[in-house]
């Protein structure tokens, strides 16, 4: 008989540590300490809820301590009529959702036996909890004799403990194993385990899983960190005095998760050119939304590479704005395009409003070549911060009036809405062919235009790498560079979703984004080396989501991540740069120096 029971609760073991770890997997410790009770974790759909419990003048009341007992905080009224509700509310279901389950652990603070013949006598005042299905109670703290337990109703389980010699009968009645967290580690939850403890909390639950049984810590550390761990070493039964941020943290570690299995090769600079020499050429890459945390995670899920870590000179970039702590991408890109800080959603303009010169205007005066290309709307604020001047980043039709006047020679993106379909009816595609340009709606066009002056605008090629899109920063560069010849020229590409990534908390979205646009950077690196007279940048306007990096294995190409917001923060962004005069974007500077130190790289002047 107890070879059979082994072999059965092995299986069951197996099937659910396959599961993945829901809200149905977190125990509400010392659920009663919440402002209101059971309802505070119910309505987290938990798994399981604790209760302490005191036997006094006949009543069961809930406290953690004798002098904490509090008139009319009963079991009755802080959890059986509660669950009663509920599951009348639900057709005899404790969830709405039919299939989740919820335990009621309700610990004996006082001597066993005779509590426990009151608390039985309590419920058969309620025959729904004993007839519903998906509820379960679970006595723990001062448990009566195991021998005496085939004595209690059928629907008393038990909470068992590691190392306890129990019959095959006895297990039958426990729901789940739990110990102290104390007598097997020390970790305060903080790094990782030391081998040893690993390897003895390790060897705990395989055996508790082999018996059957799902396993829980109590007095265990309680943070993202520590529940992490917990999950990696498959603890069933996550404890948590945080129910709130346990739930969270669980609905969203799918969408913080990411593993790349398609790893790049990345571009291994040769270095061949004259560092010292004026370069003839920039390309600007703006990783819209791109931190510091967003790249490591493209080099975690890239098994420990990206093109852009192997540039050598490094500098950092303060992008507050003349009016808030965190920058937009309107007044980012304005300082880098104009040096001129200016106000959140400003585009082009100065504080006052005022038109100031761009970058792109001073080398069209120079007989430069411009692009500007962008893998999203080409009249959002950043790539219209190098063309146009408006006090409102949302005038898009405004923004794209604008390109008419601007000289320059290449527009790839998305956004035709704001060129065609407009309120005033005008349809600017119409009078970019009278000035010269070819003008196309597809991406595929890229082939074939044989114009020194085009515009193409496809809304379907500018979707998220996530939801198809192709090549198209690394296309549009090499068809810039091929078209301008032996021009001098400027080009800025934005890869502006790793912002879109940042502001939806999706850390796939964030990884795949920047690994295209590292692929991007590796072909613009390539070319500076073939060509030897050309300077990349590689930035960002700020950073996106507050990301950090909680957990992630190179080897695998795994991360996991953390975002403390869905919008902007005023952390500093890297710029790398990569040809002659690289080392000029060293430092630490405000983003406005992008655009002096390039006005000054090329005599352009004030």
């Amino acid at each position: 008989m107890l070879r059979y029971l082994v072999i059965f609760f092995t299986v069951v073991g197996i099937t659910t540590n396959g599961q993945e770890y829901t809200t149905s997997s977190i125990f509400a410790h010392n659920d009663y300490v919440h402002p209101i009770p059971f309802l505070t974790s119910y309505y987290q759909q938990v798994g399981f809820i604790e209760a302490d419990i005191f036997l006094q003048q006949g009543e069961l009341m809930v406290a953690h301590t004798r002098q904490e007992i509090s008139k009319g905080r009963t079991l009755e009224e802080l959890y059986l009529k509660p669950l009663v509700d509920k599951i009348n509310t639900h057709n005899g279901f404790v969830y709405a959702t039919q299939d989740k389950p919820l335990t009621l652990m309700v610990d004996l603070k006082t001597e066993g036996t005779t509590t426990l013949k009151v608390l039985v006598q309590k419920l058969k005042l309620y025959p729904s909890l004993q007839r519903c299905p998906t509820f379960t109670l679970v006595i723990s703290g001062n448990v009566p004799d195991p021998a005496t337990w085939k004595d209690y109703p059928a629907f008393i389980f038990f909470d068992g403990r590691p190392g306890r010699p129990y019959t095959d009968e006895q297990w039958k009645r426990i729901s789940f194993v739990s110990t102290a967290f104390s007598d097997h580690a020390t970790w305060n939850g903080k790094g990782v385990l030391t081998k040893a403890e690993h390897e003895k909390i390790t060897s705990l639950i395989t055996k508790v899983h082999a018996a059957g049984k799902k396993i829980r810590f109590w007095g265990a550390p309680d943070f993202p960190n520590a529940w992490l761990t917990f999950m990696n070493l498959k603890v069933d039964i996550l404890g948590t005095d945080d129910v709130a941020g346990l739930s969270k943290f669980i609905a969203t570690k799918q969408k913080n998760t990411y593993q790349h299995t398609t790893p790049h090769a990345v571009y291994q600079p040769r270095y061949n050119f004259q560092r010292n020499t004026t370069p003839k050429n920039i390309i600007l890459m703006i990783g819209d939304g791109m931190g510091l945390a967003q790249l490591y995670s493209g080099y975690t899920c890239n098994r420990g590479k990206l093109s852009i870590f192997n540039m050598n000179d490094i500098g950092f970039s303060v992008t507050e704005s003349t009016d808030n702590y965190i920058t937009d991408s309107a007044a980012g890109a304005t300082a880098m395009a104009t040096g001129s800080k200016t106000k959140n959603r400003f585009v082009g303009v100065d504080s006052a409003g005022q038109t100031v010169p761009s970058l792109t205007e001073k080398l069209k005066a120079q007989q430069y070549s411009v692009a500007i290309i962008s893998a999203g709307d080409i009249t959002d604020a950043t790539p219209a911060a190098f063309y146009a001047h408006q006090p409102e980043r949302s005038m898009n039709e405004a923004i794209a009036f604008d390109f008419l006047s601007s000289r320059v020679d290449v527009l790839i993106g998305g956004g035709m809405y704001a060129f065609k379909n407009r309120k005033d009816g005008k349809n600017l595609l119409t009078e970019l062919r009278s000035r010269g340009y070819a003008v196309a709606d597809c991406f595929n066009s890229l082939d074939t235009i044989q114009s020194k002056k085009f515009v193409i605008l496809d809304d379907q090629a500018v979707v998220s790498k996530k939801n198809g899109r192709g090549n198209f920063l690394a296309q549009s560069i090499l068809k810039s560079i091929t078209t301008f010849g032996s021009s001098p020229f400027f080009i800025m590409a934005e890869a502006a979703q790793i912002d879109h990534g940042g502001h939806n908390n999706d850390m796939e979205y964030v990884v795949r984004e920047v690994l295209d646009f590292d692929q991007a950077v590796g072909e613009a690196m390539k070319y500076v080396d073939e060509n030897h007279e050309t300077l990349l940048i590689v930035t960002a306007d700020h950073e996106t989501g507050g990301l950090t990096l909680p957990g992630g294995n190179t080897s695998s190409g795994y991360v996991l991540g953390s975002f403390s917001t869905n919008d902007h923060t005023a952390v500093l962004v890297p710029v790398f740069s990569y040809g002659p005069c690289a080392e000029n974007f060293r430092g630490v500077y405000q983003n406005t120096e992008l655009f002096t130190r390039l006005s000054a790289l090329l005599a352009l002047g004030k």
